[in-house]
């Protein structure tokens, strides 16, 4: 059934990549209804969690990464409107509109770059645009920007880097292979002195000078009789600590990578698409059915379970200090103890649901819905 609806959408005159996004409409709408979410009962609410400052960006209508640097908080929206705040007070530091976008936004609190909806690389610095580049694919993962580079991971899975400042391009690889990819977030983060991204199911290691393939570690393997049953592919964000990075393989394995010696430390079955969170010890994921699992970064062992938030449609968790954060279709967001997975607390936005997964901004934990309300949140001193 996928071959013949991939070939009835090439037929139309689509790209192989376009034709992905919508045949994973068509399997969503002919999916049986989704099972109706347990009851909560419950939950104590005792965490100190104040509201530090909110800021209204208006609709935020596409997935969306921040750019968290000290300096300042990158977002932006399908139309193209890119900010920046004060990631101290979620004052507006600057506001500009690019035209239509596919994914963004990267950063380094001085050089932003967002991906436009005509594959193009959009380069901004101080709040203007400096270069617009062409690209040969539509990229759905955030630009990297680092060491005076603009790193892109292309929907094709080519790498490229650029000069920050002039769009000269500084190498590109390119990387042929598997016919479909995910209109997702992917993997592309420094390590070091070392470019690491997602490649199909592999975790690769480049030099980011020059674009050499450094090693290549195998997360996830292609299985089915298909193109669909087939695919796979990292999904963003990852979790870091030190040389070891930790990812998802959509729909079938997370696992760790040490990248110093590029060695796979562990990878098991996990079916899911949102990416994860962790710190030293401990691994936190969410299934596609809505568990939260905890696991031992190192080995992979499981160290706690949480069925509490089943088939509720999770965002990737956020693990900040002695919790973990996690938020739901709904729009409400979730602290777990991380000691033991006892669900602790439940603070609720405006409703609309989340535009990107919660993330961390110096003690502050920050989140966007889809009406565009940007909040930063704080657990009292003492208490995280």
């Amino acid at each position: 059934m996928a071959d013949r609806a991939i070939s009835h959408c090439l037929s139309t005159g689509w790209s192989k990549l376009i034709c992905t996004g919508v045949l994973f409409g068509l399997a969503a709408c002919g999916s049986p209804p989704k099972p109706k979410p347990q009851e909560l009962g419950s939950i104590p609410n005792n965490l100190p969690l104040q509201t530090i400052w909110s800021y209204a960006a208006g609709s935020i209508d596409m997935p969306l990464a921040i750019s968290v640097h000290p300096k300042a908080l990158g977002l932006a929206n399908a139309k193209g409107d890119v900010w920046a705040l004060d990631p101290s007070s979620g004052r507006e530091l600057w506001r500009t509109r690019v035209g239509p976008l596919s994914a963004g936004v990267g950063g380094d609190g001085h050089f932003f770059a967002v991906m436009g909806l005509q594959s193009e690389l959009i380069v901004l610095k101080d709040g203007k645009e400096i270069w617009r580049k062409p690209m040969t694919a539509q990229s759905f993962t955030p630009p990297l920007v680092a060491g005076g580079r603009v790193f892109v991971l292309s929907a094709d899975r080519s790498i490229w880097a650029f000069d920050a400042q002039s769009g000269r391009v500084l190498w590109s690889q390119a990387r042929p292979g598997e016919p479909l990819v995910l209109r997702q977030m992917g993997v592309l983060l420094p390590v070091g002195d070392t470019l690491v991204a997602g490649q199909g199911g592999r975790l690769v290691g480049l030099q980011p000078l020059s674009g050499a393939v450094l090693w290549e570690v195998a997360i996830g393997t292609s299985r089915g009789t298909n193109d669909m049953e087939r695919l796979v592919d990292l999904v963003g964000p990852a979790s870091r600590f030190g040389t070891v990075v930790c990812a998802r393989a959509f729909q079938a394995q997370i696992g760790c990578v040490d990248t110093r010696n590029a060695s796979a430390l562990w990878s098991r079955r996990s079916v899911g698409d949102q990416g994860l969170s962790g710190n030293e010890q401990m691994l936190v994921s969410t299934d596609g059915n809505g568990v939260l699992v905890a696991s031992n970064r190192l080995n992979g062992e499981k160290v706690w379970e949480s069925d509490r938030l089943r088939y509720r449609q999770l965002t990737a968790p956020l693990v900040s200090g002695q919790y973990t954060a996690v938020g739901d279709s709904g729009g409400q967001l979730y602290f777990f103890a991380q000691k033991d997975g006892s669900l602790v607390h439940r603070a609720v936005s405006d409703g609309s649901g989340w535009a990107t997964n919660p993330i961390t901004s110096q003690d502050h934990i920050i989140t966007v819905t889809r009406k565009g309300l940007v909040q930063a949140w704080k657990i009292s001193s003492g208490q995280s």
